[in-house]
């Protein structure tokens, strides 16, 4: 009878097969692109204290008063308060308010029929037109800035917001209009063929059919143009020249401009100031994203 030699280490025991699709070069090839996404994160981590430093300085030195801050310690709210007694900071926040919101409602009300007549109509000229009113984007602000100022005041609009909402909007229609015909150029053309066979007409379509579609692109021109016009200063400097009705951006300019300048003062109203544009970004910002990105997959 023959016996079976035993192998001097014992019996051979076979290795663990490797999942199905992973073998030691896929996992080889892993490790530069996970060493990349960390390097990625801690740019970006890098970035965002960059970002976020001054902001936390501004703070920071807005819960001093001015005695704690030239010595280096302590908190206070005096700096608060003494903001609140310096300039009228509701109104002026109440008038940007007012400032942005007509001037932004104006802007897509003449660059969404604008922008769909670029991108969906066909008429002679339209593309030298479209070309004419996206080099407006080009212009600078500071180039026609006197020549607005003299216009606006030989028809009498320097007094109060109507000047201001003007010259904003006038600003930021040229950049709506190409932001909305690049958007309605990717809807398809059979809707709108649908819509205008059913009797909804050409503004019909529009309104019951493209914007409710449109509103990554309206929530991008609302959300760029109200950080433009709430952090803007010359506009509402020259052209809004009641005191009662200047925004928060000409208050913190005057408040600035004294002859003796708190610096606690100075970073609370800037943290009132900055506020509601962080807060319009966080809320839109989905929004915002895919309204910039829209053009990249169409």
């Amino acid at each position: 009878m023959t016996t079976l030699a035993t192998p001097p280490h014992g019996p051979e025991v076979t290795p663990p097969e490797a999942p199905a699709g992973e073998t030691p070069a896929s996992d080889a090839r892993r490790r530069p692109a996970r060493v990349g996404r960390w390097v990625l994160f801690l740019v970006m981590v890098l970035i965002a204290i960059v970002m976020l430093y001054p902001f936390w300085v501004m703070i920071v030195t807005s819960l001093k008063s001015e005695a704690q801050f030239l010595s280096g310690g302590g908190f206070s709210w005096l700096s608060w308060k003494n903001l609140t007694a310096t300039i009228p900071v509701g109104q002026e926040v109440l008038s940007s308010t007012i400032v942005c919101t007509a001037s932004i409602l104006i802007i897509l009300a003449v660059g969404l029929p604008a922008g769909f007549a670029f991108a969906k109509l066909r008429f002679r000229a339209s593309t030298v037109v479209f070309l004419i009113i996206v080099s407006a984007m080009m212009v600078p602000l500071q180039a026609i800035l006197m020549p607005e100022f003299v216009n606006v005041t030989r028809l009498g609009l320097t007094g109060g917001y109507l000047g201001a909402i003007v010259v904003y909007a006038a600003l930021g229609t040229p950049f709506s209009v190409f932001l909305f015909a690049t958007y309605f150029r990717g809807v398809p053309d059979e809707l709108i063929e649908a819509g205008i066979v059913d009797g909804l007409g050409y503004f019909g379509a529009l309104w019951r059919l493209v914007v409710p579609i449109a509103i990554p692109a309206i929530a991008t021109v609302t959300v760029l143009q109200f950080i433009q016009i709430w952090d803007d200063l010359l506009v509402g400097l020259l052209f809004i020249q009641n005191t009662s009705e200047r925004p928060i951006t000409v208050g913190l300019a005057v408040l600035a401009a004294g002859r003796t300048t708190s610096i606690p003062e100075l970073m609370a109203g800037s943290l009132v100031s900055a506020l509601p544009a962080m807060v319009v970004y966080l809320v839109f910002q989905r929004y915002l994203v895919k309204g910039l990105t829209m053009g990249i997959d169409r």
